[in-house]
This record gives C-alpha cells, sequence and structure tokens, in this order.
C-alpha cells in the first residue's frame, strides 16, 4: 500500500520555535529558560513536546551542555524562518512607518547581485526609512558590527570557520569557475584568480589545491568580485566563486577537469548589539529572504 500523508498536519508553535532556537544558540536549558522567560521544566516540556511530534530526537544531551542532531540542525534552519518571517509580517502591520537611517553592510558579490532586491523591497515596504550601504570585506564589516559603526551586515565564512549558528543565513557551495569554452583550466601550471590574503575563499582554494598536489600559480589578484568575474571571462585564470556567481558565460569545474571539492560556506548576518527598530525589521527580512532561497529573486533583480 502506498504510503499517505496525514490529511492534517501537527502545527509546529512559533514559541516553542523560539525555545529551541534559544537552546540551540545557548547550548544549555537553563540559559535558554531565562531567554524566552520560562522555567527549566516548562522549557523541557515544550522540546518534549516538539520531538513527539516530529518523531525525531532533536538534541544530544550530555551533564554540561546540549548540542543539535542531525533533525536539530535541519529545523534549526526552518525555525529561525519562521520566526523571521513572523517578525516581518507583524512589522508590516505594527509598525508601518518607519523612518530614520539604517547602516546596513555587505561584502562585494552579496551587494551586487543581492542587495538590488533587498533595497527594492525595504523601498517599497518602508519609503520614509534610509539604507547606508556600505560594501566591504567580511572581516571588515563583522568588526564595523561590534565596534557599532554598522547596524547589521552580511558576510561570507566558511563551515566550522566562525560558524556561529546564531548568525548564520544560509549556506552556499563554493565552485572553480572558468570561462565557457575555455583554456585556461588547461594550463599548467593552473592559472588561477584569487581575493586578498585573508579571504576564506582564497585560503580554502589554495590549501584544496596543495593537498591535491597541483601545480598552479597566482596569475591575478583582486579583492572585488567584478574583478574576478573579469579574470575569468578573459579566459586568463579560473577562480573560487560562489555557485550563485556562475553566468552563463562561464562554467563550473569539477573533478572531472581534475580539480578539488571546495565544499561550501555560509553567510550570516550579524546585528549590532542594541540595534533599532527599524534595523531589527530590516534583519528578519533578510533572514526570511535568504533562510528560503528567494535570493534567486533577489539576484534577478540585478541581471
Amino acid at each position: 500500500m502506498a504510503n499517505t500523508v496525514p490529511s492534517a498536519l501537527p502545527v509546529l508553535e512559533l514559541d516553542i520555535m523560539k525555545t529551541f532556537i534559544a537552546i540551540a544558540e545557548t547550548g544549555n536549558f537553563t540559559t535558554a529558560a531565562e531567554v524566552v522567560f520560562r522555567t527549566p521544566s516548562a522549557v523541557s516540556m515544550q522540546i518534549k513536546k516538539l520531538e513527539d511530534m516530529l518523531r525525531v530526537s532533536l538534541f544530544r544531551r550530555d551533564a554540561r551542555s546540549v548540542c543539535l542532531t542531525h533533525h536539530g540542525e535541519l529545523l534549526l534552519s526552518y525555525a529561525k524562518r519562521m520566526v523571521a518571517l513572523n517578525n516581518e509580517a507583524v512589522s508590516r502591520f505594527v509598525v508601518p512607518e518607519m523612518n530614520g537611517i539604517v547602516r546596513l553592510g555587505a561584502p562585494d558579490d552579496i551587494g551586487e547581485l543581492m542587495l538590488p532586491g533587498i533595497l527594492r523591497h525595504l523601498s517599497e515596504t518602508w519609503p520614509n526609512l534610509a539604507i547606508d550601504v556600505t560594501i566591504e570585506s567580511s572581516v571588515n564589516l563583522h568588526r564595523a558590527v561590534e565596534d557599532g559603526r554598522l547596524d547589521l551586515t552580511l558576510y561570507n565564512f566558511l563551515n566550522a570557520v566562525r560558524a556561529d549558528p546564531a548568525e548564520k543565513v544560509m549556506t552556499e557551495q563554493l565552485v572553480w569557475v572558468g570561462k565557457r569554452h575555455g583554456q585556461a583550466h588547461l594550463k599548467t601550471p593552473l592559472p588561477i584568480s584569487v581575493w586578498d590574503s585573508g579571504c576564506s575563499w582564497r585560503t580554502r582554494a589554495l590549501e584544496e589545491l596543495t593537498k591535491s598536489q597541483i601545480e598552479f600559480r597566482i596569475a591575478y589578484y583582486c579583492g572585488s568580485h567584478m574583478g574576478q568575474t573579469a579574470a575569468i571571462r578573459a579566459d586568463i585564470a579560473i577562480a573560487p566563486l560562489a555557485r550563485f556567481l556562475v553566468r552563463d558565460d562561464m562554467v563550473e569545474l569539477d573533478d572531472r577537469d581534475g580539480l578539488p571539492d571546495l565544499g561550501s560556506y555560509d553567510i550570516g548576518l550579524a546585528v549590532r548589539q542594541g540595534a533599532s527598530q527599524p534595523a531589527l525589521a530590516v534583519a528578519d527580512y533578510i533572514r526570511a529572504a535568504l533562510g528560503d532561497r528567494s535570493f534567486k529573486q533577489l539576484t534577478a533583480v540585478a541581471a
């Protein structure tokens, strides 16, 4: 007999999702209880209810802390999107008129391809809100939020490197990219184009080439996404790029071309402590938009 889907699926409660997120981010039931203003026993009951509903274990527990299981990691992404979308929807009605300035940062790859769609949405939703945009390296942007010079910023980081679960909004694949019908990837030593030193994509690319014992030379340096794509289109080098940056005149290269896998990286959203209500509303929209990968619609605006 074919499997059937229940006619009425259970509904995930936002309050429980907030508790689940708090535990995931603090790694402790007691601390999470303080965050959501509940007793530890109430928090434990919420999680038991959630695990019973989904029929999976969400946390691995030991004497000192808890950590997410594979199912917990999967649910965390959905939970953050649910809460962010709820906050965005409520803000649209409860706080319909917002003004002032929100200082938003983004690295140039995100800035060029995603910001047009983000800015258009913000302008349509809150026409009196001014957005002050800064395009910089991820390291400098994150530091600017910590120093209070930016209200919030998108930034790139590789998995397991500063992968703060509280800030992660999406994961994307890092791939080798060359010119379509190009010859650069066939040359020895392999000509590559890289960002400035300190760039996590550069570090990953050089490490994997060295590990695979592939002879290479750095043929082109540039600290911007546009500069990297120029080198690719000129067919003077190949470069490590986010998969969503690959355009029609480019091609993704992989092990069939003798190149090592580069794995994935995360896009994070850092928000200044004590940020204003408008800044928090902007952050909620970005989390919801990138969380459900509607960045494809955002990038279409820039195309």
